[in-house]
């Protein structure tokens, strides 16, 4: 069968709409069953009770000191954190020039095969090619999509201007069309899969199962034109009986059987891979990035090269080589310091982007820990969650008795990723078992970050958080975040019989640099140097 390039391309870019597609569909789904589990009361669900397979182990666990045995800390240092994000960020930058020149010095042997290697115009393509960096980055740091565009569109500037520059004569609308073909296309399948909120958590675990989904469409329908070619008399009397249309749908559709079960193995697998570190959501973020761009660049080949267009792809192997080099990098070492989130649910928005600037940040430095809500979803699904729920198995993640806390805390995974961050665990709990959960969390934490903007006097649970936090005397800080609407004398009586230095409250009706540059700051600061504040009614520091 006949693969032009203009088929993949097809291939491809259905693909990546199916899959955005499929993303918002799966993660609307997931806060339902989700909402839906969690107010169900204890024993309406049938299923077994499955204790995942611990990704760090039991041992793990116990090194990280959240198996409540006390084990020594990683000291808290906010200097140590902002040099981490300094060293993944330039880190990333150095892996895409690395994908960049390798892209620019097999395009360069593919354009000009007959002559000899040219720096000057491998440099210029190097520049080029290094766009994905930008999305890439954004979709690291949680950028806004604004701010991404505005970059990619002074890149293109930049390139444009650096092409005119070297060019022999001036051609500026062919220069142009040139960056246009290039960066457009790419740019836009990135968008789809990466810069929804959906789409960054499912999107680039969907890809690889639902191109072969699409491929399997495509080739039965190669498969009926064949037949039609080959006037099969079989086929030639199916559209009298089922007509034309259903007949078409059957070719497109029933090759889905075939490709299920194997397709299925492949979700699996890539769950497997990230549940044993082989790989991590940022390097599946990075790596979605820069596949799509050489995906582009290897159609581009192919138009002259055929399958031999493919060698544009080899860049890639340098994601796997900073796998293993990350790896050896962050070895283990003192146990990681544990943050608990609590916050006031159904405050979406606003907890969402407290956690795009804050959370992203302190995975840098230790783990972070909390009760799972539909708030948070996009911000929390990983592979094992996305497969897990497809199998129809969410049910069997919630924590129904007491006695299960401890299991499923072993289960946490502790360690750090090759990339230098580390993940986020939750505990699914039903509206009868999240009391005892906190218990748990709370005694295996280091330091809380609670988001009480929002909050009244009838928000029991929270009233309830702050109880037992005033309780816990192995904390060593709590940073509360409140605003114009809170209700700051119900959440002071709450705390009353708290140490002084316990608390550490911030007013948080306006969200910016500042405002974040002072609650992380907070969060890594010793106890004993932390601003003593305890809470009035009338304000907030």
């Amino acid at each position: 069968m006949d693969y032009s390039t203009g088929k993949l391309a097809f291939i491809g870019i259905l693909a990546v709409v199916l899959t955005a597609l499929g993303s918002w569909l799966l993660a609307w789904r997931y806060r339902l069953a989700m909402r839906r589990l969690m107010s169900a009361p204890v024993g309406v669900s049938r299923a077994p009770v499955m204790v995942a397979v611990p990704r760090a182990g039991i041992a793990e666990a116990k090194a990280a000191g959240l198996d409540g045995a006390s084990s020594p800390r990683a000291a808290l240092d906010f200097a140590d954190n902002r040099r981490a994000g300094w060293q993944l960020t330039i880190a990333l930058v150095v892996l895409s020039m690395l994908i960049a020149l390798s892209a620019a010095v097999l395009q360069n042997r593919v354009l000009v095969p007959d002559e000899p290697l040219s720096w000057k115009r491998v440099a210029v393509l190097t520049v080029v090619h290094l766009w994905p960096a930008i999305p890439a980055l954004g979709v690291v740091w949680r950028w806004s999509r604004g701010r991404i565009a505005v970059l990619l569109g002074m890149w293109f500037l930049l390139c444009f201007a650096i092409i005119q520059w070297r060019s022999v004569e001036s051609m500026p609308l062919q220069s142009l069309a040139y960056l246009g073909l290039e960066i457009g296309p790419p740019a836009l399948l990135i968008a789809l899969l990466l810069l929804g909120d959906a789409t960054r958590a499912i999107a680039p675990w969907l890809l690889p199962p639902l191109i072969g989904f699409v491929w399997a469409s495509i080739a039965g329908i190669d498969v009926l034109w064949l037949l039609v070619e080959r006037r099969s008399p079989w086929l030639m009397g199916l559209p009298a009986w089922l007509g034309a249309h259903t007949v078409m749908s059957a070719f497109t559709v029933l090759p889905w059987l075939i490709a299920w079960w194997p397709l299925k193995a492949v979700g699996r697998a890539l769950a497997r891979a990230y549940a044993r570190k082989h790989l991590s959501e940022l390097s599946v973020l990075f790596g979605t990035a820069w596949a799509v761009s050489l995906f582009w660049q290897a159609l581009s080949a192919a138009s002259s090269l055929g399958a031999g267009g493919t060698v544009m792809l080899l860049p890639l192997l340098w994601l796997p080589l900073a796998l293993l080099v990350g790896r050896q990098w962050y070895r283990r070492g003192a146990r990681a310091p544990t943050l608990l989130v609590l916050r006031v649910f159904r405050r979406d928005a606003e907890v969402q982007a407290l956690f795009d600037t804050v959370i992203e940040r302190w995975r840098l430095t230790g783990n972070t820990v909390l009760i799972a809500g539909t708030d948070l979803a996009d911000r929390t699904l990983d592979a094992d969650d996305i497969f897990t729920f497809i199998d129809g198995r969410l049910a069997e993640r919630f924590i129904r008795d007491p006695a299960e806390v401890d299991a499923r805390i072993a289960a946490f995974d502790l360690e750090r990723d090759s990339d230098g961050r580390y993940r986020i665990n939750e505990c699914y709990c039903h509206d009868t078992t999240w009391q005892v959960a906190l218990d748990a969390l709370v005694r295996r934490s280091d330091v809380v970050l609670m988001d009480l903007r929002g909050f009244q006097a009838h928000n029991a649970g929270c009233l309830h958080e702050l109880a037992v936090l005033s309780r816990q005397s192995g904390l060593q800080r709590v940073v509360v975040l409140a605003d114009a609407v809170s209700d700051r004398a119900a959440a002071a009586s709450a705390v009353a019989g708290a140490a002084p230095d316990r608390f550490v409250w911030l007013d948080a009706s306006r969200i910016g640099a500042r405002l974040i540059a002072e609650v992380l700051q907070q969060l890594f600061m010793p106890r004993t140097a932390a601003a003593p504040s305890s809470m009035q009614p009338a304000g907030v520091r």
